[in-house]
């Protein structure tokens, strides 16, 4: 009665149900059941505080009301991996009303022309589909800012105090090794000492 948080992932349901989930986990915030081969949520107990909700790689392919009358308070709901074909399945969605973000990657409904477009209109209380808003912005980490380019501003500043550029720059050959890494992060200290310590053995 006092778990908040509870990962099944790869546990294996049998008749849609997990052995020993029920009504009990009365303050459960979280909860993850990926991969469990769960075919429905008919049997999903009444989890009322449940904010996050792991679904993904599953064989779900309706029935996604249950939802709203057993986990009313959903804020984050991942069906990604999921066998959900079209938007009407998505339309009993739209009582969550405080759901922000869902993922159906992976799902059939993705190859739907104007997708997107379609899930913000349908689910209008959804901030973030599959990670991004509906101006393509991705959603933030709790402790990130809101835009990707605050985030590479961070990386910049970072940098910086580790030391003068010019102390890295000289060392070219060292770059020319480091060409596997991401743009920005040649210069890196970090990413330089790992790289010398290889040339060295």
């Amino acid at each position: 009665q006092k778990v908040t948080e509870l990962v099944l992932d790869n546990c294996r349901s049998s008749n849609g149900e997990i052995e020993g989930l029920n009504d009990s986990f009365k303050e459960l915030e979280f909860l993850s059941m990926a991969n469990v081969e769960l075919t429905s949520l008919a049997k999903l107990p009444t989890l009322s505080k449940l904010r996050k909700l792991e679904l993904s790689d599953n064989i779900i392919s309706g029935g996604l009301e249950v939802l709203a009358e057993r986990c009313p308070n959903l804020t984050y709901l991942n069906l990604s991996g999921n066998k959900i074909k079209d938007l009407g399945t998505v339309e009993a969605l739209q009582n969550l009303k405080n759901l922000k973000s869902l993922d159906l990657f992976n799902c059939e409904i993705t190859n739907l022309e104007d997708y997107r477009d379609s899930i913000f209109e349908l689910l209008q209380q959804i901030t973030y589909l599959d990670g991004f808003d509906q101006e393509d912005n991705e959603a933030p980490d709790s402790e990130d800012d809101d835009d990707e380019e605050g985030d590479e501003d961070d990386d910049d500043e970072d940098e910086d105090e580790a030391g003068p550029p010019g102390e890295y720059e000289e060392e070219d050959d060292e770059d020319d090794g480091g060409s596997d890494l991401g743009e920005g992060e040649e210069e890196e200290e970090v990413g330089l000492s790992y790289l010398m310590k290889e040339e060295i053995q």
